[in-house]
This record gives structure tokens, sequence and C-alpha cells, in this order.
């Protein structure tokens, strides 16, 4: 069975389209919508969809352990509730799940923006360059994982933000594997904040996170605006 994990927070303007598209993988799956405490109605709609809404303080690091924690599947996909998953993402996921080499691997969506703006393609090309590169996706491009390697992992740490840095880090370049298809997240906070000061501020603070800086000091900063 495939555990999809989405840690939401006031997301009901997100999650149904995202619900919808997950619900068309041809496995075996059960969907895990780990609340941090809304107060819209996002989980009425993850019930209605069928959906399992687990509670947990706000802060997506905990969130995300507690959704995995309550997942019965033998792999785990964790999945943000602005993030949707390409139009090939089911085969994808089922050839990277039958492959017995996978078990201790992880496999991440490649980055896209709901935007056709220049500067959104311009943006995608530096964080694929960057995922290539360093061996660094973010939670926006989603990460799949057997439940044995994510427990031998220790799984999500519960810190505020950083959550899917410090996994993949521990995770290894190596074992990090581009699955071929793309996953389309929000551009909503790239076009209110500017597609150069959001990610200057990004890279500022995955700096101070590699510096040593604790996470909850970290997140002071990115929220800034």
């Amino acid at each position: 069975m495939l555990s999809i994990v989405i840690p939401t927070l006031d997301a009901d303007g997100e999650l149904r389209s995202v619900l919808c598209r997950v619900a068309e993988v041809d496995l075996p799956i059960e969907i895990i919508v780990a609340d941090g405490g809304s107060s819209d109605v996002t989980r009425n709609i993850a019930r209605v969809s069928g959906a399992r809404v687990v509670t947990a303080p706000p802060g997506r690091g905990g969130q995300l352990a507690a959704g995995a924690e309550a997942a019965v599947g033998s792999w785990l996909l964790f999945l943000h509730a602005d993030t949707r998953p390409g139009d090939s993402w089911a085969v994808v996921i089922k050839r990277f799940i039958a492959h017995p080499g996978n078990a201790y691997r992880a496999g991440y969506f490649v980055f896209a923006l709901d935007d056709p703006a220049p500067a959104a393609k311009r943006l995608e090309r530096l964080v694929n360059w960057r995922c290539r590169t360093f061996g660094l996706p973010y939670g926006d491009q989603a990460l799949l994982i057997s439940r044995t390697f994510y427990d031998h992992l220790g799984g999500f740490k519960e810190i505020p933000l950083m959550e899917d840095v410090e996994l993949v880090r521990r995770i290894g370049r190596s074992r990090l594997i581009p699955l071929s298809t793309i996953a389309v997240t929000s551009a909503a906070r790239y076009r209110r904040e500017g597609y150069l000061v959001r990610p200057v501020l990004n890279l500022f603070c995955l700096g101070l996170y590699f510096l040593g800086l604790p996470p909850a000091v970290i997140e002071r900063i990115y929220r800034w605006r």
C-alpha cells in the first residue's frame, strides 16, 4: 500500500485539486491529511474526500512525522497541499516502487510552477540544477520513500523549517532519484514577494541552516514578509 501524507494548515483553497489528482493512482492507497490546526474547512474537505485526518501542532516537520506515524503503507509519499503531481505521475510512482533496488532510495519530482512567466521558468531551471548538482530537493517536489528506509533514517524531525533539507541530507545524494515527471507547485508566494526576493531569501535561510542556526530562528527570517 502507498500512504500519501499531506500536511495542511488553512489549505481549503488548494486541497481539493490535490486530493482529486492523487486518487488517480492505480495502487492501493491511503491518504492522510496531517493538519496543524486549520481554522477553515480543510479538515472537512479531507474527510469528505475519504482521507484520514490526523492533527498535530503547527509546523511541517511535526505534521509530516505525525502523518507518517499514522500511516500503514509500505511506501510513503509526502506531498504538500499546494503541489500537484504531473500527468504521468501514477505510472512513474508504480515503476519506482516495483524496482527492488529502490527499497533504500528515495524519489522526488521535477520542480515546476503554475506560472508561465519567464521568471518562473528561470527559477524552475535553477531549482532543478540545484537538485542535480547538490542533491537538495525541497518538500514542494514531494518525497517517495519506502517505510523501511524512512524508519531506518529516523523519519522527519519535529522542526518548524528545513525538515525537508534535514531528511534529504540523511538520505544522501547518491540515494536520491529524480522521477521522470513534474510536480506543479503554487507560485503564489513568488508572485506576491517577487521572483528575486523570495529565492534569495530562501537561499539565505539555507545558508544559515548549514551554518548551524536553529530552525526556529531561521523560520522567523523566512516569514519576515
